[in-house]
């Protein structure tokens, strides 16, 4: 009875792997039938906010540094600089200033310009005053640099 019944399970198991074996080998098959490939061409444009700064209204002369030369306690200087849209979108302006040295410089003076949330169209170019003012209650200040940011934003 035993070898009947071990018989009957050998004989189910073997069903049962012969079944998942066709069953794998059918799925490799659709796999395999169903895999394919294809080459797609594509065109597209991909967004650019792109802000040049020159020196002149053609565009030719990059600005790269801004030399205030000597301002005395409650004065202010300007200067005109060209901000041109490189990209292919429209923006908005904004300008920022970073690692002033002495540190605590910017206590004692800032940049201010005539541009601030302007939209500047693609291709287009903008005349831009900077203003730097030096506060009246300065001290201790006898050199300074800074770093200009002029950004552009979609």
């Amino acid at each position: 009875m035993t070898f009947q019944i071990t018989n009957k399970l050998f004989a189910v198991l073997s069903l049962a792997v012969t079944v998942l074996s066709v069953a794998a080998t059918a799925t490799i098959t659709t796999f395999a039938a169903l895999s394919n490939s294809r080459t797609v061409q594509n065109y597209g444009t991909v967004k650019a906010v792109n802000v040049g700064v020159y020196w002149d209204s053609n565009c030719t002369n990059t600005t790269s540094t801004v030399n205030w030369g000597m301002l005395s306690p409650g004065t202010s200087s300007n200067v005109t600089l060209y901000v041109r849209n490189e990209g292919n979108i429209a923006f908005r302006l904004s300008l920022t200033t970073q690692n002033w040295n002495p540190a605590g410089a910017s206590s004692y003076m800032g940049l201010a310009w005539n541009r601030q949330g302007q939209t500047v169209n693609a291709s287009s170019v903008l005349a831009a005053t900077l203003t730097l003012s030096v506060f009246s209650n300065v001290t201790g200040i006898t050199n300074f640099s800074f770093d200009i940011v002029i950004a552009g934003t979609e």
